[in-house]
């Protein structure tokens, strides 16, 4: 049985953990290959500037090199801060030496502050390191210094691109600060330029540029082509910068966890809204609270912010033979409805993650108040024109009341059935609230 592809970084070591080996290793570790590595320097290093750097003996960084492909079946290598013209030297007759699939990285400044390649260094990298490489992800600024071509905008990062190939016979993916979010992609051997559009988020960006090599070479190791490595790469990124953590006093962090976080979270609220669909499917009174448009129960991952982070049930839960039954199944942002009163609650209390609607009657406010529940209303008469009644209504209720209630209620409006909305910390919580008043109104 063959071994597995091993994803091999040769680069230089963050203190501070938000770029560098520990950013390579973290990106190999989240997108499920093994990641070794190979240290060039070691930085002293946080989110405010890199302080001082130590090249390691060039002989310690060609040993840790061959230690690795000696023993272990590696794959696609990246290369990232090299330092000195004698780490580049060495760095480059290792991967003559192991025939090693290279993603150049030209790591040249902290994203934080800081100068990470020697000037004398970067005619050795062109001239001598480029051609072994096979892919070279440059940012805007990087580009300009391997190509000397300034860019703007789109049609000088593919000149630039051309350039930087016609150097190293390889393909080049310029990425996109400076190009609208846009990262272009040039495959060398067909003259061929893809454009991957992204968007600007909002978040700390130390180690993105780290990152984003080693996702390509994850997704390369994995069997992707270049096009989509560098499609889900980006979209990786993305994410890591939204999701960026708020440590230090300088530039935060990208978050390479973010994507295995959240698709733990979208598990949890699966799990937990399935088991509230239990407990409701097993209790007959409920359907004494399904409303005629039939009831939702809607659950949101932490740190929502869209229809998309809210799972609901794909049609409603309506009663059949005297049970309620779910008409679909659960899924993240199936109800625009009963998502935008969880979205509008979180913006008050992000802990309050869940609602469900039912029906509004005198005897079920009358319930509510027994049990002491607290309770806030709104109007539809009042909604302002271009608004969204769920944004507005539990926006205003909220608002009034001073905190999240347990439940808002309206009394409906022409067209508009009356309504009862539960709100709590999660899908059972609320099921439980529903369950209570459900079992006096028997």
């Amino acid at each position: 049985m063959d071994k597995l592809p091993v994803a091999f970084t040769i680069a230089g070591s963050d203190s501070g953990g938000g770029a560098g080996i520990e950013a390579d290793i973290k990106t190999f570790a989240a997108l499920g290959v093994y990641g070794t590595c190979a240290i060039t320097s070691v930085t002293a290093q946080n989110t405010e500037g890199v302080i001082s750097s130590y090249d390691l003996p060039k002989n310690i960084v060609s040993e840790q090199i061959d230690a690795v492909c000696k023993d272990m079946n590696v794959g696609w290598t990246k290369t990232g801060m090299l330092g000195s013209n004698e780490i580049v030297k060495t760095v480059a007759d290792s991967i003559k030496k192991h025939n090693l699939s290279i993603v150049l990285d030209p790591v040249m400044a902290a994203q934080a502050g800081g100068t990470l390649l020697k000037e004398d260094a970067m005619p050795l990298l062109t001239d001598e390191l480029l051609p072994l490489c096979k892919i070279v992800t440059p940012n805007t600024e990087e580009a300009y210094k391997l190509s000397g071509i300034y860019i703007k905008d789109l049609n000088d990062a593919r000149d630039a691109a051309r350039k930087i190939a016609e150097k190293g016979k390889c393909h080049v993916i310029i990425t996109g600060g400076h190009l609208e979010a846009c990262d272009l992609v040039y495959d060398y051997e067909k003259d061929d330029f893809t454009v991957i559009y992204g968007s600007f988020v909002e978040g700390g960006t130390h180690g993105s540029g780290c990152t984003y090599s080693s996702a390509i070479v994850s997704y390369l190791n994995k069997g992707f082509s270049l096009e989509d490595a560098a499609k889900y790469a980006k979209q990786f990124v993305e994410n890591a910068i939204k999701e960026s953590l708020h440590i230090g006093n300088g530039v935060n962090p990208v978050n390479q966890l973010a994507d295995l976080h959240d698709n733990s979270e979208r598990y949890k609220v699966i799990q937990n809204s399935m088991d509230a669909l239990d407990l409701l499917q097993n209790n007959q009174a409920f359907t004494n609270l399904i409303p005629e448009v039939g009831s939702n129960i809607a659950m949101a991952i932490p740190n929502a912010s869209e229809i998309s982070d809210v799972a609901a049930v794909e049609g409603r839960i309506v009663h059949l033979k005297k049970y309620p039954k779910p008409v679909g199944s659960i899924d993240f942002g199936a109800s625009s409805h009963v998502a935008r009163i969880v979205l509008a609650a979180m913006k008050f209390n992000p802990e309050i993650k869940s609602a469900i609607n039912i029906k509004y009657t005198p005897r079920i406010l009358d319930i509510c108040n027994e049990i002491g529940y607290d309770i806030s209303s709104f109007n539809r008469a009042d909604e302002p024109e271009e608004t969204s009644t769920m944004d507005w209504g539990v926006t205003f209720a909220i608002s009034t009341y001073g905190t999240v209630p347990d439940a808002i209620y309206d009394k409906g409006g022409i067209g508009k059935e009356p309504m009862v909305r539960l709100l709590g910390k999660s899908a059972v919580d609320v099921v439980n609230k529903a369950i209570k008043i459900a079992e006096k109104c028997v």
